[in-house]
């Protein structure tokens, strides 16, 4: 995701990275040179066409155009919420770890621990459609033995939450994790899951294929049509007039395809590493500070 200072007007309208400039280079280029064709016709043979049906389409096209944007940033700030969420919950089923157990089971403390980062790593993964695992076994939250146990897996997420229950039932089992506890401990995960699955309903549900279609169709036609209503009012300002008309209707819609899908690796994406890493960090800090690792 870009970082930006949105009070840094000129370094934020003129920044290339994130923007969706070059997407829109050739539209607005031959929405120009419809300009000059509506400008010449005009010219030759008075060819221009009534603004009355223009203007009515206008209105619905700029409504579709705020929905589709709308709809797009639900999803994008619903998929942050999510992710934020998975953030809380990790940290506090660490603190639970590395409080709640006894200093007898500080190696189960640290791989629970390590489980709960490895849920958002491989979650992560899923949510991109990768199924790489071997960059996780570099960053340390995964071994060799569970890499080889995940392969061939689809709902890895899950399957690691699996371990995480397994575990805790086994410590409480022994008697070394009271049933309130793992009660406690039990909702976290169950919340982990939540936000997963919701995450995945934002990643594999576009917009509707019918409505997509009919806004960028209704938006091509507005474009086309557009400098033969203007060109008898505008002249041969019509090609900058329809230069500035593409470049917004356009533009917008690049924006909710943009934000659509919050998941992926476009620069305007969320920014699923940094928030992982954030994960690790945070973990490794309230499991060293919390009691765990000093009894």
């Amino acid at each position: 995701m870009v970082e930006y200072n949105s009070k840094s007007w000129l370094r934020l309208i003129f920044r290339w990275q994130g923007s969706v400039y070059s997407k829109l280079f050739l539209k607005v280029g031959i929405s120009a040179g419809l300009g000059v064709v509506a400008a010449l016709l005009n010219e030759s043979i008075s060819f221009k066409l009534p603004n009355s049906a223009h203007a009515l389409v206008g209105v619905a096209l700029g409504l579709l155009l705020v929905f589709r944007t709308n709809a797009s940033y639900d999803r994008w700030w619903e998929g942050r919420k999510l992710l934020g969420a998975m953030v809380n919950r990790s940290r506090d089923l660490t603190r639970q770890f590395a409080t709640f157990l006894p200093a007898s089971s500080i190696d189960d403390a640290k791989t629970l621990t390590r489980y709960v980062t490895l849920f958002y790593q491989v979650s992560a993964l899923g949510l991109r459609l990768d199924r790489d695992l071997q960059p996780l076994v570099t960053k340390g939250v995964l071994i060799e033995a569970e890499k080889a146990a995940l392969e061939s897996v689809g709902a890895r997420g899950p399957v690691v939450l699996g371990w995480i229950s397994a575990r805790l039932a086994r410590l409480a089992s022994k008697g070394e994790l009271t049933e309130l506890r793992l009660m406690g401990m039990d909702a976290n995960i169950t919340s982990l899951q939540d936000s997963l699955g919701a995450c995945e309903r934002i990643a594999r549900t576009p917009l509707p294929f019918a409505y997509a279609q009919h806004l960028k169709a209704l938006v091509t036609l507005f474009v086309l049509t557009a400098p033969f209503v203007l060109v008898d009012q505008m002249k041969w300002s019509t090609p900058v007039a329809m230069a500035a008309l593409a470049f917004a209707l356009f533009g917008i819609d690049e924006i909710g395809i943009e934000i659509e899908d919050p998941f992926g690796d476009d620069a305007n994406d969320l920014p699923i590493e940094k928030i992982g890493d954030g994960i690790i960090a945070a973990t490794g800090d309230v499991l060293a500070h919390a009691g765990a690792l000093e009894r």
